[in-house]
C-alpha cells in the first residue's frame, strides 16, 4: 500500500474575479453541472463553496499526477467534488480509469478570504 497526498489553499477573490469576469466560459470549462448547482444554491456564499473546489481540484490532481503518464492527461471537469449524504465531500473522477487507486479522502474549508483543500489518495 503507498499513500499519496495534495494540498492546495486559493484566494477567493481570485475565483470571485473569474466568475464575475469570464463568466460561464470559466464555469463551464472548470466544474461540472453539479458543482455550479451546488455553488450556486450557496448564494451569498457561493464564491467560496466554488473556490473550495477549485482547491479541491488541484489537491486531487496533485495527488494522482504520478499516476498519469504521457499518453493520459486529465481535466478539470474529470475531477467533481460533490457531497455525500451526511454533506461530507467526495471526489468523483469522471472517466478517469485509475486502477490502482483504492481510496481517495478529501477535506475542504474555507473562511472569508481562503479556501483550502487537503487529499490523501490510497494506493492498492
Amino acid at each position: 500500500m503507498k499513500i499519496n497526498c495534495g494540498t492546495d489553499i486559493i484566494e477567493i477573490d481570485r475565483i470571485k474575479d473569474s466568475v464575475e469576469n469570464i463568466g460561464d466560459s470559466f464555469l463551464s470549462r472548470v466544474y461540472t453541472k453539479n458543482e455550479i448547482q451546488y455553488c450556486e444554491s450557496k448564494k451569498v456564499q457561493k464564491y467560496q463553496h466554488y473556490a473550495a473546489r477549485f482547491a479541491a481540484k488541484e489537491a486531487v490532481f496533485k495527488a494522482i499526477s504520478v499516476l498519469l503518464d504521457d499518453k493520459y492527461s486529465i481535466c478539470w471537469k474529470d475531477i467533481e467534488i460533490i457531497n455525500d449524504e451526511q454533506g461530507k465531500p467526495k471526489v468523483n473522477l469522471i472517466g478517469v480509469n485509475l486502477k490502482n487507486v483504492e481510496q481517495i479522502d478529501l477535506s475542504i474549508s474555507h473562511c472569508k478570504l481562503y479556501a483550502t483543500a487537503n487529499v490523501v489518495v490510497v494506493l492498492k
